[in-house]
Order: structure tokens, then C-alpha cells, then sequence
């Protein structure tokens, strides 16, 4: 085994107090954890099974959300990746032909490097080694309040994708990132062991690559949620329990 883990699903916003509506309101979700770094703002919100989603907020006159969403407006900003041993996972990223960027592993507690969407399928992937037990669960003593009497949660099933090729799908969240592969309903599915979350990832040689929406399951009715959410800039698609 690996040891690698597919952690959560970030979206980028413009402002963190926009998630609760969707996130606690209407998906049940639970504030996890959150802080803020210099050029941005963090919150995560856990559903059932554990599966987490993260929104950034900017922070300041410039930095990468900044850019992002000025170019393309609210939406899914990246995925990451826990792994053993960031040096390994990033060499054998340049073996496979990626650039690495933001390469950064100054801190004992947290190194960090990611692949641009450019060469990561339409996507940010952050590759992050941390030591330690990391946050703890319900210590995010400044989470925007969400609405009174939330729904239970709902089981965030993951990011559901597209690659024009299998190859290129295998080369990233396969031989790279180690997920196994299995074909379902059509389409490949990509699972970590240690993840409640998975990637899915449809192929079309003609369409864009890069996130499509994030898929949900839920044993309560959910409200349609096939239409980008205003402030998030993302899909969230209920799928039947199996």
C-alpha cells in the first residue's frame, strides 16, 4: 500500500461566509477546521463518511485566489493529496513528465508542492506531507454560523472529472498518485484505501479537461442541485444510493 490519500475537494469563493447556505444548509455539512495564511482564508466542512470539502476566501490585494477568480470566477480550485513522502511523489511527478511548482518543505510539520492544471488534467493537484495527528475535528472557533437546524449530512462520494484519453487519467491518479482503477456505469473510478473520497473521471478526446462537478449521495431527498451554485460556482450532483 501507498500510504497515499486523496484528502479533500477545494473550491475557491470570494467570501467564506457564502459556503453555509449550500454547504451546512441545504448538504448537512459540519464545521471541521479553518485558519487564515497570508493571502488567503480557509474553512473545511465534513460530511457523512468523513469526506471533507474545503472553500478559500482571498486575503489581501493580490495572490493566487485573486487571480483565479478573477479569470475564472468562483469554483473548484484544487485537490490534495496526503502522501508519505513528498520528495518521492514529486519525482516520480517529474518522471512522468510533470513540472512541480510551489515546492516548499521548509516546515517539519508541513511540506507541500503542486502540479499546475496545466499539465494536472484541468486541475490543481497539492501534493502535502504532514507530521503529526493534524486539526482536530469541531476546533474551528471562527466558523462563519450557518443556518439554525441544518439537515443531516449527506456522503460526499468525490470529484467527478474529465480527460480526453484513459492514458492520461491512468498516468495522474494512477501510476502517480496510486488510486486503483475500476470501471463503473462507464466511466473510470479512481479509489485510495484511507480515502472516504474517490476521483471519477469521464473521457472525451472533444471536451475541456478538468472538474466537472462533485457527486453526493444521500438517503433524505436533497433540493436539484444541477445547477452551479451562485457563490460556489459548482455542481454538487445527487447520486442514487448503491
Amino acid at each position: 500500500m501507498s500510504g497515499i490519500q486523496l484528502d479533500h475537494v477545494a473550491i475557491a469563493t470570494h467570501r467564506l461566509t457564502d459556503a453555509p447556505a449550500l454547504l451546512a444548509g441545504v448538504l448537512g455539512g459540519v464545521p471541521f477546521f479553518g485558519m487564515d495564511a497570508a493571502v488567503f482564508r480557509f474553512g473545511q466542512w465534513e460530511f457523512e463518511g468523513d469526506g471533507r470539502i474545503e472553500v478559500l476566501e482571498p486575503r489581501g490585494a493580490d495572490g493566487f485566489l485573486h487571480r483565479f477568480l478573477a479569470t475564472r470566477g468562483p469554483g473548484i480550485h484544487h485537490v490534495t493529496f496526503k502522501v508519505p513522502s513528498l520528495r518521492d511523489v514529486c519525482d516520480r511527478a517529474r518522471a512522468l513528465g510533470y513540472a512541480i511548482v510551489g515546492f516548499n518543505d521548509a516546515s517539519p510539520y508541513w511540506k507541500e508542492a503542486f502540479l499546475h492544471p496545466k499539465d494536472a488534467l484541468g486541475i490543481v493537484v497539492q501534493l502535502a506531507q504532514m507530521a503529526g495527528k493534524g486539526p482536530t475535528r469541531g476546533k474551528w472557533r471562527t466558523a462563519p454560523p450557518g443556518p439554525p437546524d441544518p439537515p443531516p449530512p449527506v456522503r460526499i462520494l468525490g470529484l467527478r472529472t474529465r480527460a480526453h484519453a484513459e492514458a492520461r487519467a491512468e498516468r495522474q491518479w494512477g501510476e502517480l498518485l496510486h488510486g486503483r482503477a475500476s470501471r463503473e456505469d462507464g466511466v473510470l473510478v479512481y479509489r485510495w484505501p484511507d480515502s472516504p473520497l474517490r476521483i471519477t473521471v469521464e473521457i472525451d478526446a472533444t471536451a475541456d479537461e478538468g472538474p466537472v462537478h462533485i457527486d453526493v449521495v444521500s438517503p433524505r431527498p436533497v433540493r436539484p442541485l444541477d445547477t452551479p451554485h451562485t457563490a460556489l460556482g459548482t455542481v454538487f450532483v445527487a447520486r442514487a444510493p448503491r
